[in-house]
């Protein structure tokens, strides 16, 4: 088996994902990588979607890599970094790449588990993957993609890391061949980019769809049942119905329309929406307070004194609802539900 410059087939695809303290992170990385590095680099961070990204010029000042944005359809080459432009999800293809729109993966884009899978659908045991510093547990389903597709994942050491949660989950779900302190990885990577390569593997037809899906050239239909079991959730993105998928027993969910979460990111999805609705509900209870108090001056007015006082107790009950739902959203669900329990108590 030989790569695309004819020369024996080795680990030349390296995939890198960060999120909270990640900039530092990538920066000492590519200050320590070696200048002959047989290998290119695709990076992406979580990060805003302003109109332009600095990331690329820290990175071409740190190290001695040549480091640019990525564009799409470009072929990409050996000893260069390609950094993940803002609201765009940084994708591999066999020897070129992808920039697309597609949909938001943990509420993200760019997101690291796109970019992971699309290198382990399309460069199978090619990839070398390296998930740092971050929180919640992006990077685990990739690091799994990876693997499955006989490629190599390399994840920081969570002790060394800003972030540990990242790390952690990937290690916690059989994701990570090596665990290495960052001042490690380097060296790491300039070994593992020149070990040959093992023949391909067969990738699983769901990877293939799921990276379809992020490079929009494919889209679900809502009956269709293609990636996972139906499961009784709805999309915080665009409320349609989801699938419930297992990674090796790691849980994940993708609606019809493409969007995409683990557990985790879907529960701090909720969580936002439901602050939401309470501010909401509080704006509808002051609003209803302001009106019936309205309502009982006009009454008081035209000397209906009795539509006064159904007025006012209307205004009392509003307030009260209006304090119920501030102390909700000061003391947040958790909170809120053992004040609750502890009141009930009290009372009992």
């Amino acid at each position: 088996m030989t790569g695309s410059d004819n020369q024996p087939c080795t680990r030349d695809v390296i995939v890198v994902g960060a999120s909270a303290g990640g900039v530092e992170a990538l920066r000492e990385l590519a200050a320590s990588l070696p200048a002959d590095l047989p290998a290119a680099m695709f990076v992406t961070i979580h990060r805003g979607n302003g109109p332009s990204s600095y990331l690329p010029d820290i990175l071409d000042a740190a190290g001695p890599l040549d480091v640019e944005p990525a564009e799409e359809g470009a072929r990409f080459v050996r000893g260069r970094i390609y950094v993940a432009p803002p609201d765009r999800h940084l994708l591999v293809g066999r020897n070129h790449i992808h920039v697309r729109r597609g949909p938001r993966e943990n509420r993200v884009r760019p997101a690291i588990d796109p970019l992971f899978r699309s290198a382990a659908v399309n460069c199978s045991v090619r990839v070398i993957g390296i998930l740092l510093t971050g929180m919640l547990d992006d990077g685990t389903a990739g690091c799994l993609a990876i693997r499955r597709c006989g490629g190599v994942t390399v994840v920081q050491d969570p002790s060394t890391a800003a972030y540990a949660a990242m790390p952690r989950s990937a290690i916690a779900h059989a994701a990570a061949d090596h665990v290495r302190p960052l001042c490690t990885i380097p060296p790491l990577l300039a070994e593992l980019a020149r070990q040959p390569c093992a023949p391909p593997v067969e990738v699983p037809e769901r990877l293939r769809i799921e990276a379809l899906i992020a490079a929009q050239e494919l889209h679900m239909d809502p009956d269709q049942n293609r990636l996972g079991t139906l499961a009784p959730l709805t999309c915080p993105e665009c409320h349609g119905s989801m699938y419930e998928i297992r990674d090796d027993g790691f849980l994940r969910f993708r609606c019809h329309t493409g969007h995409s979460f683990t557990a985790e990111s879907l529960r701090e999805a909720q969580l936002e929406a439901w602050e939401q609705a309470l501010y909401d509900a509080l704006r509808a209870q002051e609003e209803q307070l302001v009106l019936v108090r309205r309502m009982a001056g006009d009454a008081q007015a035209r000397g209906k004194l009795q539509q006064v006082c159904e007025f006012e107790q209307r205004a009392r009950s509003y307030e009260e609802g209006a304090e119920i739902i501030r102390r909700m959203i000061a003391d947040g669900p958790i909170g809120f539900l053992k004040d609750s329990t502890s009141r009930g108590t009290e009372q009992s």
